[in-house]
């Protein structure tokens, strides 16, 4: 039996052995003592190290390096074997990791037999259960979870057993809230405490960020954030997850930059056949952080790179989802309205973008056009034929339809009726859980139905809502420029003075008119102090 190297390594590397790692100089520090031969070591940490940051495509040919100068080291194969399912997407490959596990051997008796201690047995248990075990993918998610939960028990100060349990309890939370909820929180925990006694571990920040990725949260994870932000700078989602913490503190210059590197880490690492998701989520998200910037030409750019995309990826769902969504986002930010035919292929986005703009330029039979079917895609979505479709999945489709149907009624004189709609909109939204990043619906309903109250002259109102849309997403700066206007209608010119100089500095340096206003306004505020 080898004996058991006990590994403790930065993962500093100048000369990696593959093409597609040559960029990977610095992910992290971690140790993960292990039975594996000597010289597989490198290879295999740094497969670990990537595989913290999700960077499947480069983690794959770590492994399988360590494979080849090893080839009974169960750990390679055990790691390889995570790379092929994202664990926070439902993804339904059982094939690859399978085969992965076959390789090292063809029974569960067999593998287990070359996992050389009991911690590694323990591992290679845990994806047993994850790949072959019975039921659904909910189901064996939770079973793997069970076995890593076992694990840490018996290993309560191992950081690599903590690190890959936290990372189980993500995924078997999934989306939803109640006991999901606390799975995600004992995950973030868990981080923490790793993070405490190894600061720079690529998993601890990772899963830190996963678990408190929600605005009550997120101050939690903003130091985490700022770690992972120097960590695996060839990893494309490693540069792209710390936005998850910075849009929830309104750090827009943030959001562009972390996603503009991790679109170009993303562009660096593919090739023909590759899925484009990484690309496409980047570009999703660096358009909404320029969006809030007031970068409009940016956010026009990160359009024609994803249509550039598009074409070379034709028929990738996670593309062709994405690319009404920027399209639609541009309009609704900007408010420089824009309509399109509405049919039955008409996706929920330019639905919504068509709505709200039709409504704005008086035409208000294409609104309800696009109101009727924004209805229609709740209901399909929940699986519900009639008014009351309230499922988790198609709640966004509900706040949409009624944003649109909310605005063609005020449109039509119906005040009382359109705004009764908004605010059974923000109810929605509110049962659910805070959104993780750009918001869903495009225009959130917070927002806009503070931006009614405020045209209806329900200034207290409508204060309130503006300050529950800053809440949610902190610095956005339509819900401040709606919340100045309203104090200085309610006659408070500190708070409007307040609200406009944040806006202002969010703003910095555009040429929009609505800062002549505020600067306006500031200017008579100090004149008014003389």
């Amino acid at each position: 039996m080898k004996r058991l190297l006990g590994v403790t390594l930065l993962l500093i590397f100048s000369t990696p052995s593959m093409s597609l790692s040559s960029n990977l100089e610095d992910i992290g520090a971690l140790s993960f003592p292990n039975s594996g031969a000597a010289e597989a070591q490198d290879h295999f940490l740094r497969g670990v190290g990537i595989l913290h940051s999700f960077g499947w495509k480069q983690a794959i040919i770590e492994f399988k390096a360590a494979q080849a100068l090893d080839p009974d080291f169960a750990l390679a194969y055990w790691g390889e074997s995570l790379c092929y399912n994202h664990p926070l997407i439902r993804e339904q490959d059982l094939d690859t990791p399978r085969d992965v596990l076959n390789r090292l051997a063809p029974t569960i008796d067999e593998r287990l037999s070359k996992a050389r201690t009991d911690r590694e047995q323990g591992f290679m248990l845990a994806v047993e259960a994850l790949f072959f075990g019975e039921g659904d993918t909910g189901e064996r998610r939770s079973a793997h979870m069970e076995a890593m939960r076992t694990l840490h028990e018996k290993y309560p100060d191992d950081d690599e057993v903590a690190a890959f349990y936290a990372v189980s309890l993500l995924s078997a939370a999934g989306p939803a809230g109640g006991e999901g909820h606390r799975l995600n929180i004992l995950a973030g925990s868990i981080g923490l405490e790793i993070s405490a006694r190894n600061p720079r571990h690529p998993g601890a920040v990772h899963y830190t960020i996963h678990a408190f990725d929600d605005p009550i949260h997120a101050p939690l994870a903003l130091s985490a954030a700022w770690v992972f932000a120097d960590i695996a700078a060839a990893v494309s989602h490693a540069r792209h997850m710390p936005t998850h913490i910075f849009i929830q503190h309104g750090m827009w210059e943030q959001v562009s930059l972390s996603n503009q590197s991790a679109y170009e880490a993303a562009v660096a690492l593919w090739e023909p056949g590759d899925n484009a998701g990484a690309m496409v989520h980047s570009l999703d998200w660096g358009q909404y952080g320029d969006l809030q910037r007031g970068d409009y030409d940016k956010a026009r750019l990160w359009i024609e790179r994803m249509e550039d995309i598009a074409v070379k990826n034709s028929g990738q769902g996670r593309v062709t989802g994405a690319l009404p969504r920027v399209k639609a986002r541009l309009v609704l930010e900007t408010q420089q309205w824009k309509t399109q035919p509405v049919t039955e292929a008409s996706p929920a986005p330019e639905l919504l973008a068509t709505g709200i703009s039709a409504v704005h330029l008086g035409d208000l039979e294409l609104a309800q056009k696009a109101a009727d079917e924004l209805q229609k895609l709740a209901q399909a979505a929940s699986g519900d034929k009639d008014t009351s479709y309230y499922s988790q999945t198609g709640q966004p489709l509900v706040i949409m339809h009624k944003e649109v149907a909310g605005l063609i009624a005020i449109a039509k004189g119906q005040r009382e009726i359109g705004l009764a709609l908004l605010k059974e909109g923000v109810a929605i939204a509110d049962s659910m859980r805070p959104p993780n990043g750009a918001p869903n619906p495009l225009k959130p309903v917070h927002e806009l139905y503070g931006e009614a109250l405020l045209d209806a002259d329900e200034f207290e109102n409508a204060v309130a809502v503006f300050k529950a849309s800053l809440l949610r997403t902190p610095l956005r700066p339509l819900s401040l420029l709606g919340l100045a206007r309203t104090y200085i209608a309610l006659g408070n010119d500190e708070a409007a003075g307040s609200n406009y100089k944040k806006l202002v500095e969010v703003w910095q340096d555009r040429d929009f008119p609505v800062l002549e206003e505020a600067a306006v306004f500031l200017a008579a505020s100090v004149a008014e102090q003389d």
